[in-house]
């Protein structure tokens, strides 16, 4: 009897979890107007920044020849970024090489040197 799962009918469904925490109250009409007062500033705020800005049109129009320009820095950087990866990978490689080539001289001359003919498996 103490294995009987009852199930919970209180449980309510999975597609009204979030149900409650929506925000149903409509907002004041002075909650609007502040909030769109400010949008209207910040919208003039950016036109403002964007004509102090000097010489947009040459900026303009020398966007694709830019654009051109940071493409070739880019590959040039792969292509730098291959090699220098190429050349660690060159050098750890080295360096395992010779860890296991000393290990492995290490351990023939320990074996080698052994004076009993018994071999232990430890």
């Amino acid at each position: 009897m103490a294995d009987l799962n009852i199930p919970n009918l209180n449980i309510k469904s999975d597609k009204y979890i979030f149900k409650k925490k929506l925000n149903l109250r409509r907002k004041s009409k002075r909650r609007l107007l502040t909030e769109s007062l400010f949008l209207f500033i910040l919208s003039i705020l950016l036109v403002y920044i964007n004509y102090l800005i000097p010489n947009k049109n040459l900026l303009l129009q020398n966007l694709p020849r830019t654009f051109n320009k940071t493409f070739l820095i880019l590959s040039d950087l792969f292509s730098y970024l291959y090699e220098i990866f190429l050349v660690i990978f060159i050098f750890a490689s080295s360096f395992t090489a010779l860890i296991l080539m000393t290990g492995s001289v290490y351990r023939i001359f320990r074996v080698s040197k052994r004076k009993s003919k018994k071999i232990s498996y430890k």
